[in-house]
């Protein structure tokens, strides 16, 4: 059943520009594998994070080191999630999540919906 949606839209020049900022904000908000990737790719990342975060209606349990985007050998996105913020996942009910990433002039967007019961 789904228990959740949600969406986020990054500008990613503006992204770029707090990056580019506050350096810090690199370790803060992902996992050390993502940290190498290219801005329009961290940019879709923090997204997903935003959307997941809203798809669970808040972000109590949640921490964004702990949510990783990573890629299927298909090239199909989705969540790792460890430490608290998966026994957090789990403690919801959340069963199964689902993630679409895109990234276009200038923007990146996340679509994530959240669902609990018995998984496919």
């Amino acid at each position: 059943m789904i228990v959740g949606i949600g969406v986020d839209l990054v500008d990613i020049p503006r992204f770029e520009r707090s990056i580019a900022r506050t350096p810090r904000l690199l370790t803060r908000l992902f996992a050390p594998a993502e940290r190498m990737l290219k801005p329009h790719s961290l940019a879709a990342r923090y997204a997903a994070k935003e959307a997941l975060i809203k798809a669970l209606g808040g972000s109590d349990g949640v921490h964004w080191t702990e949510i990783e985007v990573v890629s299927e050998a298909s090239g199909r996105p989705r969540f790792a999630l460890s430490g608290s913020t998966a026994e957090a996942m789990a403690a919801r009910g959340i069963t199964r999540t689902h993630l679409s990433l895109s990234h276009d002039a200038g923007l990146a967007t996340a679509y994530v919906i959240v669902e609990s019961g018995e998984a496919a």
